[in-house]
């Protein structure tokens, strides 16, 4: 694969408008990926075959060397981000945790992350992640193709309930629906664990209005915003008009995410598509910046 030039300075200028003009001092984004070389190769084939997760077109606009995206992000004025990696299968989180772990030494901008899977040694290896300082963790549910109700999961979710470490959780049924996806299951998790710190991506794409629900019920569940809004999920999953007023008293708990590089239209719109909901600037600021700062204690 040829990795194409770095990305225009018209689109860097077009994005830092947006946060300049809400005087901001830059954007956080909670949902990034950053995968070892070969990982992210088998992740964008799998986008450019449609595959049956996808159902639809899906360009991956920024496909470039993992140098080019660094530089991306950080020329759009991203104050920090994540490197979002998730198994698919046993014996894979482990290593996956140390090539994160690496990856955010060399790149202080990048927040340590971590995953784990329904398995023997996740307790031990995400109890090696927390001591470790890991900031943040990876939870695909869809793609791992397991439940949170695992008996093997009890001792990682207890841990992460004591620690506070936020977990980015794909729940949701968006794209398509999976064997353990919905809003159930994270239900009756947080019965078991009334203090984990969730933050559901995709805003709970399509299940907007109970995962939203939750985020009310719940002192720390949190919801991301990555890819909600935009035209591309407006076309396949439209959020509800008639919810947009509950996003008010969500104000503190909606974090910006992007699922850069994966998707399929300029980073601008991401952040186009929360401006045009029209919640005012305080609220857009919240979400764009001061929310995810204030969980992962950035400087202003």
């Amino acid at each position: 694969m040829t990795d194409p030039a770095p990305f225009s300075t018209a689109e860097t200028d077009g994005v830092r408008a947006v946060w300049q003009a809400l005087g901001l001092p830059g954007i956080v984004d909670v949902h990034t990926h950053f995968m070892p070389r070969a990982v992210m190769d088998k992740v964008w084939a799998y986008f450019d075959s449609v595959g049956p997760l996808v159902g639809r077109e899906w360009p991956i606009t920024y496909r470039a060397d993992e140098d080019v995206r660094v530089a991306a992000l950080q020329g759009f004025g991203v104050r920090a981000y994540s490197s979002l990696v998730y198994p698919h299968k046993p014996n894979m989180a482990e290593w996956l945790n140390g090539w994160a772990a690496d990856f955010a030494a060399h790149h202080p901008d990048c927040l340590h992350t971590a995953t784990f899977y329904p398995e023997e040694p996740a307790t031990q290896y995400v109890s090696r992640a927390i001591q470790s300082g890991v900031r943040v963790f990876k939870c695909h549910i869809q793609v791992g193709d397991f439940t949170v109700l695992d008996s093997l999961l009890d001792g990682v979710w207890s841990q992460i309930a004591d620690s506070r470490v936020p977990v980015i959780i794909h729940c949701g049924s968006g794209p398509a629906p999976g064997t353990f996806t919905g809003p159930e299951p994270i239900e009756k998790l947080l019965h078991r664990f009334p203090s984990l710190p969730l933050i559901v991506a995709h805003m709970g794409t399509p299940e907007y209005t109970e995962f939203v629900d939750l985020a009310l019920r719940f002192d720390n569940v949190r919801l991301d915003t990555t890819m909600s809004f935009t035209d591309f999920a407006e076309e396949g999953a439209p959020f509800p008009r008639e919810l947009r007023p509950r996003l008010l008293d969500l104000r503190d708990k909606i974090l910006f995410g992007s699922d850069f590089p994966n998707i399929p239209y300029g980073y601008v719109h991401a952040l186009e598509a929360i401006t045009r909901l029209d919640l005012g600037d305080d609220w857009v600021r919240a979400v764009l910046h001061d929310n995810a700062a204030r969980l992962f204690g950035l400087d202003a």
